[in-house]
């Protein structure tokens, strides 16, 4: 599955442009996920300096992730445009309505999802 995920406030506890702690189970999620095969977008509104800092935390904490506000690759070719929104499967964000579920939650969540998601990716064609 494709998971775009928020990062201040969702990974970290901070407020931008400060970066916080990690949310507790945050980074074992985001790890077991990646392991799991899900390609995860990092998706932010920071840009230049903040976004590096960014960056450079989540490499600092070996959180993986696969893009920053980009499209997976394939998506723009298969939708004909480039979409200011990325497509992805599920969006975990803390501005969520009912906010930020515990990590542990969201990944149960998403591992009770993945066979929903691989049989419509198979049945509509898409990524």
């Amino acid at each position: 599955m494709i998971l775009a995920v928020d990062f201040d406030g969702t990974i970290h506890t901070g407020n931008w442009p400060n970066i916080g702690e990690p949310r507790p189970n945050s980074i074992e999620s985001l790890r077991q996920l990646k392991k799991d095969g899900h390609f995860i977008i990092i998706w932010t509104c920071r840009e230049g300096k903040p976004q590096t800092d960014m960056v450079n935390w989540l490499l600092k904490n070996n959180i993986p992730f696969d893009q920053v506000n980009e499209h997976k690759p394939g998506i723009t070719e298969l939708y004909g445009y480039p979409a200011r929104k990325v497509y992805a499967h599920l969006y975990i964000d803390d501005k969520q309505i009912g906010g930020l579920p515990h990590w542990n939650d969201i990944y149960n969540y998403i591992k009770s999802q993945e066979e929903t998601y691989s049989d419509k990716v198979i049945r509509e064609g898409h990524l």
